[in-house]
């Protein structure tokens, strides 16, 4: 089967990085569609316009897909084979019932394409070269509602205001920072977790290897080796507390009284005492050091969180450095909707009643700082506490950069220029 990717050009902010390049479960996007797309594929073109009408008109089987859509295992297996089933020409499909779809992936979202009462995603099957017809094919996500059961009433306006709905397969299109926070942390370890829960409930086999290996190790069933997989060269406390699933890469340093809960930590990383992290990706060279704490938060390659700090429901990018004590609020005070950046650069409403901040690449945010909700940090932007500035009330531009202010500004580079601009030294 042929592959053809269409290119989605836009940059996602405040990365200033299109959405192949960004990394998803601490894999580029890029890498991440060509391994689950590599059984089924023997050759690859790219259609740098990223046009459909440019797709080659060839009489031969082919998937074409646009390059920002991240999908799992279970949904591109489950389409393929029921597209090549079919016969005919099939495109990705959401109805309004897809409750995952509807409450995470769609808001903030431009690049879908409404027909009726459907949403129709940039990925077809062609059995014999591409048309113009190709039906619909609608994929059921199998969510189920999971969340925050035993918060206090008053944080919750209605029943099931706060909870996830978390599928069993996906597909998102990354338009926005969210996106990539939903497709890491709902759409990538919550779902993780629930399909481990529904192969136990439903796999008398695996539930028995699970206890065999959790008796036999003379450890907690979700500590057990089954569910927390470990690299090479790694040094883990006796004293830390690991419940899987959970993947844990090479040369991984983890100290005394870290609590790590469903999450991926990346290659040579270290995780000093007393860290807490859930439902998090932490991606590869990176430091925590001791009581930095993370929740539904993702952490780009080669960053640092600082002592004390707290990240729930953040993206943070690559090469940033999260100074000690800073608080990244989640939760509006007032009832009012929170609003992000979506797939235009426009602020709209997030459809979440609860979402962190985000950071983008080659950061540096000092120490005592107060970020408000989906409040985003360009990339390569420097951040002082100072009496004039310690509360974030609005997204932050390279322009406004403190390190703009000092006479050796020229020695923190920018890496991250947005799209038409050139990479300098200097502002």
């Amino acid at each position: 089967m042929r592959k053809v990717i269409l290119r989605h050009s836009h940059f996602i902010a405040p990365f200033n990085e299109i959405a192949r390049d960004l990394r998803i479960q601490n894999k580029p996007l890029w890498l991440n569609q060509r391994d689950l797309l590599a059984p089924y594929t023997t050759e690859e073109r790219d259609v740098e316009t990223g046009r459909f009408e440019d797709v080659p008109n060839e009489p031969v089987e082919q998937i074409v897909y646009r390059d920002n859509l991240c999908f799992d295992k279970g949904y591109i297996d489950r389409f393929l084979n029921e597209a090549k089933r079919s016969r005919k020409a099939r495109r990705a499909a959401f109805s309004k019932d897809n409750r995952a779809f509807m409450q995470h992936a769609l808001p903030l979202a431009t690049g879908y394409t409404q027909q009726g009462d459907l949403y129709l995603a940039d990925l077809w099957y062609f059995p014999n070269g591409p048309t113009t017809d190709a039906e619909p094919l609608i994929i059921d996500f199998e969510s189920r509602e999971i969340g925050y059961y035993r918060i206090p009433e008053y944080m919750a306006s209605e029943k099931g205001e706060l909870t996830y709905q978390v599928p069993l397969r996906s597909l998102i299109s990354i338009e926005s920072w969210v996106h990539l926070h939903i497709a890491d942390a709902i759409f990538g370890l919550f779902s993780r977790g629930a399909r481990v829960e529904n192969r136990i409930n439903k796999d008398i086999l695996f539930k028995l290897q699970v206890l065999w290996q959790a008796l036999l190790e003379q450890k907690q069933v979700l500590s057990c080796s089954t569910l927390v997989k470990i690299g090479r060269n790694c040094t883990i406390s006796p004293h830390a507390v690991i419940m899987g699933p959970t993947t844990i890469g090479d040369n991984v340093n983890i100290e005394a009284g870290v609590v790590i809960d469903n999450c991926i930590i990346g290659s040579n990383t270290t995780i000093a005492q007393g860290c807490q992290l859930m439902l998090s990706v932490v991606g590869d060279n990176n430091f925590l050091p001791f009581r930095a704490s993370l929740y539904l938060t993702t952490l780009m390659e080669n960053s640092m969180v600082a002592q004390n700090t707290c990240l729930q429901m953040c993206v943070i990018g690559r090469k940033t450095f999260i100074g000690a004590g800073n608080t990244f609020t989640d939760y509006n005070l007032l009832p009012a909707p929170i609003r992000a950046l979506n797939g235009d650069g426009i602020l709209a409403e997030s459809n979440r009643p609860v979402l962190g901040g985000c950071v983008g690449h080659n950061c540096r945010i000092g120490s005592g700082l107060i970020i408000y909700p989906a409040r985003t940090i360009e990339s390569d932007v420097v951040l002082f506490a100072s009496p004039e500035r310690r509360v974030i009330a609005k997204n932050v531009m390279y322009e406004e950069s403190d390190h703009h202010k000092l006479k050796n500004a020229s020695t923190h580079q920018r890496l991250y220029p947005r799209a038409g601009e050139e990479p300098s030294s200097s502002w």
